[in-house]
């Protein structure tokens, strides 16, 4: 139980993480919305937002962020070759060098930089640690798809399989 509080209530967030899920498993299933609605006695046009809320727009512009990746190179022609347009992945030591050889101003407006380009693309896909892929899901917004590559901190580079990478593109792209 993941108890939160909105007002004077308080919610178990575990429990609306599991009957979710298991709507859009019935829904996988073949059941309808309605049939799904009726089973959890809720309007059917829930079931309907909740769809949409999660699903995978085709096409568009994509971005690649991600660190410390270990097979790096082989990740960004995979991606070159999908069709994203801009790729960032970095090193554990490339990490460490892009934050180290700059003052704190220099750091921050290079970020807010890197944050405002990775806003112009239609769907960005990030590389990066459990504590990570939350926070940059946040700053970017809804067409953020995370590979969750570990649990924070990660400090050493990361192996990508380039086939579940390759699958994440082919199902972003349609």
């Amino acid at each position: 139980m993941r108890p939160i509080h909105i007002g004077d209530k308080t919610i178990d967030a575990d429990k609306v993480h599991r009957i979710t899920d298991e709507m859009l498993e019935m829904r996988t299933r073949g059941l309808s919305q309605q049939e799904v609605a009726e089973r959890f006695r809720i309007d059917r046009t829930f079931v309907s937002r909740l769809e949409n809320m999660g699903e995978i727009k085709k096409g568009g512009s994509m971005a690649l962020i991600g660190f410390p990746v270990q097979n790096r190179k082989e990740l960004e022609g995979i991606a070159r070759e999908n069709g994203v347009e801009l790729v960032f992945l970095l090193s554990e030591k490339e990490r460490w060098d892009f934050v180290t050889n700059k003052d704190g101003a220099q750091l921050f407006n290079l970020v807010l930089d890197i944050i405002a380009k990775l806003r112009s693309y239609d769907k960005i896909i990030f590389l990066g640690s459990d504590k990570r892929t939350k926070l940059v899901e946040e700053i970017l917004g809804n067409e953020v798809f995370t590979l969750d590559i570990g649990e924070s901190p990660i400090t050493q580079d990361v192996y990508i399989d380039p086939e579940r990478f390759i699958s994440v593109i082919r199902t972003i792209r349609g």
